[in-house]
């Protein structure tokens, strides 16, 4: 594959994952606001694939997937080449292929006067572990793709927000269960906007 070709190629994927991090967000409110109307304080996002809509949360997981799978071939196309790059891939698509198993494994949705995540059938505790799984892969791939991409504050204020997040999340699970939607939330908004940021300095990096 010629240089030209490449850089083609790593656009197209770049800007493929800017568009899909973008249509995750939009899924993401326009479910807030539909029947059976989860809190966003109190529920998990996982909570949104159960209900007469669910169908459009499951396509989001899919979507998480590919938007993964994009970031990954847009950096595979992106000098330099080092051992940063392919970990923090592998762990990338790790994290993609996560966000797919979810899409078979619904959760279990807290009963009234619940709080927390903690599952009650063997299906729930399945998509706990990859969700855990996803979380964490995700989180290791932006530390590593973030060093590898060197300088770009953005790129690194967006992975601050989802450590931020990560660790208000587990201490929520620990202490305060009634606000686990949120600081759930607010890691997801750390990671799509690091992939967002990412994307966008792949895409402006790269010559057309």
């Amino acid at each position: 594959m010629t240089p030209p070709t490449s850089a083609r190629v790593c656009r197209a994927f770049a800007t493929a994952a800017l568009a899909l991090v973008l249509l995750y967000v939009l899924i993401d409110v326009v479910l807030q606001f539909l029947p059976p109307h989860y809190s966003v304080l109190s529920d998990a996002e996982s909570d949104l694939a159960v209900g007469p809509f669910g169908g459009a949360m499951n396509l989001n997981f899919l979507a998480r997937a590919v938007m993964s799978g994009c970031v990954v071939v847009a950096v595979a196309l992106t000098a330099p080449a080092s051992r940063l790059r392919l970990a923090g891939s592998v762990l990338l698509m790790l994290a993609g292929l996560c966000s797919a198993a979810l899409v078979f494994f619904p959760t279990d949705v807290n009963r009234p006067g619940e709080f927390g995540m903690t599952p009650r059938t063997t299906v729930g505790l399945v998509h706990v572990v990859f969700a855990t799984s996803g979380f964490l892969a995700v989180l290791l791939a932006m530390a590593l793709l973030t060093r590898w991409i060197g300088r770009t504050r953005a790129v690194r204020g967006f992975f601050v927000v989802a450590l931020v997040g990560l660790g208000l999340l587990a201490a929520s699970l620990a202490v305060c269960a009634q606000v686990v939607g949120l600081t759930e939330r607010l890691c997801l908004v750390g990671i799509l906007g690091w992939t967002f940021a990412l994307c966008w300095r792949l895409r402006s990096s790269t010559p057309s």
